[in-house]
């Protein structure tokens, strides 16, 4: 730990303060579920991240689709649920962490995430518009809401809409000035005199949500009693959420001397930040990109960074209760409606746009479902989403290709469609043979009906494991080739697949095939398999 690190946690919880009550009115309960949220995951999280500048804390993607969660639940309940879900989506987060999850986020597509991300942005903008604007909220979607706002202008409280546009100036107005830092503080305060001093006491406030408790917050252990399958499954959408974004953060800030990050490390540091924050009555929490970037432009120089400006939250908490309840609630609409902003990047779009049909649709049908369906439901249609484009573009992207020899050197050329008499033929494979892309070599094989004593040797160099598909595949392929008195090779075929398709293995279900191991020479087995091949053709043509 050192002085910088102090310091530099002092604009992290100036800014941590209003995001994370934002947060709790994000989800639908109490901003100080947020407030101490923001407490408890950025040191108790900090501690054990191996992304040093990480900073753990409340996320709008995870707030949303808590508040998503609890729509169902009665208000009077939505205290102790959110709570419930917090312990659960933190020890779904260390489960992942010990099962070595972290490498399949990279199946999450870019795009489907983009498009995951943006719809949650509109649906703050839409959704707190009725809020910033003091209007009634009427609708079931974020869309909805927003719609009935527009259309019913008669509606607004004047007052409350100042109050909001007056927060959103001065967020806008300090972006660009050595007041950033504590833009959000003054959206909070300016406001927040102008109510009092005008007496303008119809304007909700944080105090109107519940009790703001005074003194350092203790833990407390859950009630069981909200325990439902929904909130379990609104806890594994918030896991995955957390999950994703936390590996994201990663890749956004590096730690200081180059040392690689672990996602599984920062998956337990995550789930830990959960736990506690889930036992002082906080809300999920994860990797924040954009208050990781304040603790990396505030000077931290590792993970006391983040985790000081937890303890700074936790001396505003308990010096400042009272001022706290007296925060107007449009000004925490303005904080949310001008982030969700500004995390709209048009480059990132446009770059999707522009990488292909499958990238846009990707991100359209994440976007809309997002949009239109409870935040739950669309975390699924975007995992789905990602796992049906993975195996799409294995399919698409598997190339077969004939290599000819010439001397001792194997030469690339284009793949026959079909097979001659006593026909030699090598053919390399660029691309997944699992699942999609097995199937897909099945169409580009070769075909050997009308053909007799055909040879095809297939290279597997570099390939260490192989699925059910590809043998189903493969197995059907030599039987074919074995009724036409030919024979299929593999070459260049790594141990672990010997020791997977054994000769029992095969002789089982029928299937004849030559093996040849790979070497530590590349094209070694292939051209002695080649030259076994020759042999083979040679004694079937003899008379």
């Amino acid at each position: 730990m050192s002085k910088a690190d102090v310091v530099a946690g002092i604009p992290g919880a100036i800014g941590g303060v209003p995001d994370g009550m934002a947060s709790g009115v994000l989800a639908g309960v109490s901003p100080v579920h947020g407030l101490y949220a923001s407490m408890a995951g950025r040191f108790f999280g900090g501690v054990g991240t191996s992304t040093q500048l990480m900073v753990v804390t409340t996320t709008s993607a995870s707030a949303l689709a808590v508040g998503s969660t609890l729509t169902d639940v009665d208000p009077d309940q939505r205290s102790g649920a959110i709570v419930l879900l917090t312990l659960i989506a933190g020890a779904m987060m260390i489960v992942a962490a010990v099962l070595r999850l972290g490498k399949y986020t990279r199946f999450v597509s870019h795009s489907v995430m983009t498009g995951f991300l943006l719809g949650i942005s509109f649906n703050i903008l839409f959704g707190q518009l009725p809020s910033l604007l003091g209007a009634p909220v009427r609708g079931s979607t974020a869309v909805a809401k927003a719609l009935h706002v527009v259309l019913h202008p008669l509606d607004f409280d004047w007052r409350a809409a100042v109050v909001g546009l007056l927060a959103v100036a001065l967020l806008l107005g300090l972006a660009h000035t050595r007041l950033r830092t504590v833009a959000a503080l003054f959206a909070l305060l300016v406001p927040m005199v102008v109510v009092l001093v005008l007496g303008w006491t119809n304007i909700g406030t944080v105090a109107d949500t519940g009790d703001i408790p005074t003194g350092i917050p203790l833990p407390h252990l859950p009630e069981l009693s909200s325990l439902s399958v929904p909130l379990v499954a609104g806890a594994l959408a918030v896991t995955l959420i957390v999950l994703v974004q936390g590996a994201g953060v990663a890749e956004s800030a590096p730690n200081p001397g180059g040392a690689r990050s672990s996602v599984d490390r920062d998956f337990t540091a995550q789930g830990i930040g959960n736990i506690f924050a889930g036992l002082f009555r906080g809300m999920p929490v994860g990797g924040s990109v954009g208050q990781t970037a304040i603790n990396q432009s505030s000077g931290a120089r590792g993970r006391w960074g983040g985790m000081w400006s937890g303890i700074w939250i936790l001396v505003i908490l308990v010096a400042l209760a009272g001022v706290v309840g007296r925060v107007p609630l449009p000004t925490l609409a303005a904080i949310l409606m001008v982030a969700a902003a500004r995390s709209i990047d048009p480059d990132r779009l446009v770059a999707i746009w522009s990488s292909g049909a499958i990238s846009r649709t990707a991100l359209v049908v994440t976007f809309v479902a997002t949009l239109l369906l409870p935040v739950t439901a669309a975390v699924g249609v975007g995992v789905g989403l990602s796992l049906l484009l993975q195996l799409n573009q294995e399919a698409i992207d598997l190339k077969v290709v004939r290599l000819r020899v010439h001397g001792d050197q194997l030469v690339e050329a284009k793949a026959p469609t079909a097979l001659s008499d006593n026909e030699i033929v090598i053919l390399d494979v660029y691309g997944s043979l699992f699942y999609a892309g097995a199937r897909t070599l099945q169409a580009k094989l070769p075909d050997p009906d009308g053909a007799h004593d055909p040879v095809v040797i297939l290279r597997l160099r570099g390939r260490t494991s192989v699925s059910a598909t590809f043998l189903h595949v493969l197995g059907d392929y030599a039987r074919r080739l074995d009724a036409l008195g030919g024979r299929l090779y593999l070459s260049g075929v790594d141990p672990r697949i010997r020791d997977v398709w054994t000769d029992d293995l095969l002789h089982a279900q029928g299937i004849h095939i030559e093996f040849f191991a790979a070497t530590s020479t590349l094209g070694e087995s292939t051209l002695a398999a080649y030259a076994d091949a020759e042999v083979r053709v040679h004694r079937e043509q003899r008379p």
